[in-house]
């Protein structure tokens, strides 16, 4: 079990408090025996205050002792593949045998963005090109002598769907995989698209055989309707910005009120809790089984922000004792 922390903002809380709120989450992760903890990397997005993957990294490497640290992810259009490459090595370096890396594509979310970011309109294209770059700096094959050196020691996911998925086989690459389709298999299903990756993956210095890691919003509580509630906060705010634009702070859920919602933002945010995992401890695990049967995995990462502090804990608390 791992856990992905976006370091949502939320109402009530200044942007310091959230950066060091998920400081105090990995030591209690690692207290509790999580795999690893993961942050994102996401730019002039009001509702999250995490942008500097490499940055918040560091500092909870250096709270914590042993649980390891990853970016979901470093998004390749954002940088050039040489500054992605020093920042795994100098985490590596730093703290080694503890970090994960994984590579993205995704471009600015508005067009102030891409432009803030120097990105071309097909910046996203590239991300073949450039995520041979990034390995031929880790494992020592470019011209350019990085330093500090890294010699593949560092696990390189692609946080994948579709095309991607290719591209992480072809790189002999674990992958990271979200979305709604992950929630709706039939008995004896199996994911298309992680077959089709099993089958084409070519090994690696970073992996000798396929690794998959499949992300779900995940919330535990002792009744089905308070893991919602953990829930709500996020699912409204993301049905709400694809109205205005804007994904804003989290709001606490006794402030949200669903009947002021449209049909169209109602049908998201039921949407969003079709695409979780929530409910009561027996429930859920019964949920995550039936996600790694489908997908072959063997680790779930946890995603979902909350506004509800104690109610994380309590999930937190809940989830690390599904599976021993």
């Amino acid at each position: 079990m791992s856990v992905l922390d976006r370091a949502n903002a939320r109402a009530g809380a200044d942007e310091s408090e959230v950066m060091w709120d998920v400081i105090a989450r990995a030591q209690r992760l690692e207290s509790l025996g999580y795999s690893r903890i993961w942050v994102a990397e996401h730019h002039g997005v009001p509702g999250i205050v995490g942008s500097e993957p490499a940055l918040l990294m560091g500092a909870i490497c250096a709270s914590t002792s042993d649980i390891r640290v990853g970016s979901a992810g470093f998004m390749l259009p954002a940088h050039s593949p040489l500054s992605v490459a020093e920042r795994i090595s100098t985490l590596e370096a730093l703290y080694p045998g503890r970090i994960d890396v994984g590579l993205g594509r995704s471009v600015g979310f508005t067009q102030s963005v891409r432009e803030a970011l120097r990105q071309r309109k097909d910046a996203g294209s590239s991300f073949p090109e450039d995520l041979a770059e990034v390995q031929g700096y880790l494992a020592g094959r470019a011209e350019i002598t990085m330093q500090p050196p890294n010699n593949a020691a560092t696990p390189l996911y692609v946080l994948a769907h579709g095309a991607s998925l290719d591209f992480a086989a072809a790189a002999g690459l674990g992958v990271v995989v979200g979305g709604p389709s992950l929630l709706h298999s039939q008995p004896g299903d199996k994911h298309a698209g992680l077959e089709r990756y099993r089958r084409t993956f070519a090994p690696s210095r970073w992996f000798a055989e396929p690794s998959v890691v499949v992300s779900v919003p995940i919330a535990i509580a002792d009744s089905t309707e308070r893991a919602r509630e953990l829930l709500l906060p996020e699912a409204w705010t993301l049905a709400v910005s694809r109205t205005t634009g804007s994904f804003d702070p989290l709001q606490p859920a006794a402030n949200l009120d669903e009947s002021l919602l449209g049909d169209r933002e109602r049908e998201r945010v039921e949407a969003n809790f079709a695409s979780a995992i929530y409910g009561t401890p027996d429930k859920v695990r019964e949920r995550i089984l039936t996600l790694l049967g489908y997908t072959g995995s063997t680790e779930v990462l946890a995603s979902g922000g909350m506004h509800d502090l104690e109610g994380q804990q309590r999930s937190d608390e809940l989830l690390a004792g599904l599976f021993g």
